[in-house]
């Protein structure tokens, strides 16, 4: 392999291929909690002829090659297995905003660029770009379209599937396709960037996308509300659907008990109405309008109106200003960090059919308390599109760490079977990785593995694009 390394050191520079010890940041998964890789190198190509360059060195040897971007993957996605074989082509060099067309509401960008600068630079344009996820100010674009990464504004604007309007992509052939035009149709045969997106890496490098910009809102109003239940979080939806139409922007679900996590580890962050309201569920819910505030407030109070005349809600706080709609966000954000701090758990990220939801939760709630007495089930997530991020945390005074090693297979088979007998799916978008592999090869159909099998053969023959994660050969 010295004659692989030499080539790529001649190719991106000596100093941009990394070797031997202290290369934890790009072996260590993001939770750290999960087996340290091991890489042959970290190599960071600056452009997209490099990384051609580096994808056609490691073809002509049989190396695999592992993509990372902001390496903020859930699913083992992102990092080398421990063989130390594998490549991590490293793409946080390509980090440009190529151009930003406001005619065409568009922007291109290289997918190292940080999620948080794309969303700055469409601002200081004046346009927005919605994508925003809990860790936007280290993940990359080019790692959310390899996931079709979701995040809070889905309801309105789409996975990053839907905000992607072209991508510039190098094979595992170490060819380059652009197909970066931006246009919004075009019929001219397969749409191929639809496979690139949510392959996770394993049919070929993305190395830039144009993504679709948006007009600033003139007004955007946040809400938190206390519900009873979770039917009645459901009903709160479809109200809101009704009276705010398109300017539904999102609408968070949290547990009591995720929002309990936040008020003991994080003291510094106020959770609304925490202590005034014995409520079990609160919920979170934005809106947005093209027109002016007073419009926008108008709608929003009489959706609280019939919200609280349905008793859809209990109680409701209307954030007053940009600062504090975001500290309420800052407190839905804060909850995967708080369970962190409590200790290990096992997390799911789930899909149900929106309707089915409240069922799934009580049937699945059961069934673990059935299984062991006192666990905790901190539920939260995505209410607006399906997806739940419905996680398992040992008893009180268990210690997380044996009950990780001794329950986690347990748990995930109980919560998984459930997902499956309510027409769900067990990964919404956090990915698949090297983490859910069994799982897919489990809960999708043959039909769909065999499909999915043949694509990856044919653009990958090799098996040199991120191989075993996602999918098996």
């Amino acid at each position: 392999m010295s004659d692989l390394l030499d080539v790529l050191r001649h190719t991106v520079g000596s100093h941009h291929v990394l070797t031997g010890e202290g290369l934890g940041a790009w072996e260590q998964d993001w939770r750290q909690r999960r087996p340290q890789g091991k890489a042959l190198a970290v190599v960071r190509p600056a452009n997209t002829a490099e990384v051609a360059a580096v994808v056609r060195a490691c073809a002509a040897t049989g190396t695999p090659i592992v993509p990372q971007g902001g390496n903020t993957s859930l699913s083992l996605g992102s990092t080398p297995d421990a063989s130390g074989r594998e490549i991590v082509l490293s793409l946080a060099r390509l980090h440009a905003i190529r151009a930003i067309d406001p005619h065409n509401l568009s922007m291109t960008l290289e997918a190292g660029c940080i999620l948080h600068h794309a969303q700055e630079a469409a601002k200081q344009a004046g346009l927005l770009f919605p994508l925003s996820l809990a860790s936007e100010g280290s993940c990359t674009v080019g790692g959310n379209l390899g996931t079709n990464a979701g995040g809070t504004q889905v309801v309105r604007y789409g996975n990053a599937r839907e905000l992607c309007l072209g991508l510039e992509v190098v094979t595992p052939q170490g060819e380059v396709w652009d197909g970066l035009r931006g246009l919004r149709k075009d019929n001219t045969g397969y749409d191929l960037r639809h496979l690139f997106i949510g392959s996770e890496g394993t049919l070929g490098i993305i190395t830039a996308a144009t993504m679709k910009l948006f007009p600033l809102p003139s007004a955007q109003l946040t809400a938190w509300a206390a519900v009873p239940t979770i039917e009645q979080a459901v009903a709160l939806l479809g109200l809101a659907h009704q009276h705010l139409g398109a300017g539904l922007t999102g609408l968070e679900l949290m547990g009591r008990s995720a929002l309990e996590l936040v008020a003991r580890h994080l003291p510094h962050l106020r959770v609304p109405l925490l202590a005034e309201m014995a409520s079990p569920w609160f919920v979170l819910l934005e809106n947005t309008d093209s027109e002016s505030e007073d419009h926008a407030r108008d709608r929003f109070e009489a959706l609280m109106e019939a919200a609280l005349a349905a008793g859809c809600v209990h109680d409701a706080v209307v954030a007053q200003n940009q600062t504090q709609a975001q500290m309420f966000w800052q407190v839905r954000e804060s909850i995967s960090t708080a369970q962190a701090q409590e200790g290990l758990n096992i997390k799911h990220d789930i899909a149900i059919p929106i309707t089915r939801i409240p069922a799934f939760v009580a049937h699945t709630d059961a069934l673990l308390s059935q299984a062991i007495a006192g666990v905790r089930i901190i539920n939260f997530g995505h209410l607006g599109d399906g997806n739940l991020h419905y996680n398992v945390q040992a008893p009180a005074g268990d210690d997380p760490a044996i009950f990780l090693r001794e329950q986690e297979a347990r748990i995930n088979q109980i919560v998984y079977e459930a997902v499956a007998q309510f027409g769900g799916s067990f990964s919404a978008e956090h990915g698949v990785g090297a983490l859910k592999v069994e799982q897919l090869e489990q809960y999708q159909s043959p039909v769909a593995l065999g499909l999915m099998r043949a694509i990856k053969q044919a653009l990958d023959p090799q098996n040199l694009m991120n191989p075993g994660r996602m999918l098996r050969l």
